[in-house]
């Protein structure tokens, strides 16, 4: 098999984990708001966090690294990401400052898309503190949930999930940081040649 067609496949593993990751997304926003079943809600947070782990794992083991896969993998994180801050916004366990400090983020990232396709850029490789940070962001949202109900873990659970929450937002700024300086240095790089 050529390495352009390695790179153009659709079914691998990880891309299924990716898949399923996706669907999982409604199914945790109305376990959320709807019935409030927030064991299974958790469940589905810890299940969505553990594949984005595997299949990265998956990929890199087993040659199966993909064009789609490098798409669909951050797009799931992102949509968890924020279906969560916004499920959790509404349920009155997070601060709106940590959303707005997230999706502001988000916006500031996204400002510098259209200056990488005005070069011909398409998109920049995730960097390792986009991943430590997303990986973060999924340990503490569910954690920080836990937090809110009654229990012998609650408090456990506030603390840890707040120390997750607050050094994956960190890292979240840190790896915008490094994009936009990545992209500065391909917007020079391009305008010299």
């Amino acid at each position: 098999m050529s390495e352009t067609s390695a790179e153009d496949r659709i079914w691998t593993v990880p891309n299924l984990l990716s898949f399923l990751r996706l669907l999982g997304v409604p199914v945790f926003l109305w376990l959320v708001l709807g019935p409030k079943a927030d064991g299974w809600a958790i469940a589905v947070l810890m299940v969505a966090g553990f594949t984005d782990w595997l299949d990265g794992k998956i990929a890199r083991a087993f040659n199966q690294t993909s064009r789609l896969g490098r798409v669909i993998d951050p797009a799931a994180d992102k949509l968890y990401v924020f279906a969560t801050i916004l499920a959790l916004l509404l349920r009155d366990v997070i601060p709106w400052w940590l959303v707005a400090v997230i999706i502001g983020r988000e916006i500031f990232v996204a400002c510098f898309i259209p200056v990488l396709r005005k070069h011909g850029y398409k998109a920049l490789q995730v960097h390792f503190l986009g991943k430590a940070a997303m990986f973060n962001l999924m340990y503490a949202f569910p954690l920080l949930f836990l937090a809110s109900h009654t229990g012998w873990y609650a408090e456990i659970a506030r603390i840890v999930g707040w120390a997750f929450a607050l050094w994956g937002t960190g890292l979240y700024w840190w790896a915008g940081l490094l994009y936009v300086v990545q992209v500065r240095q391909l917007v020079n790089a391009a305008k010299k040649e």
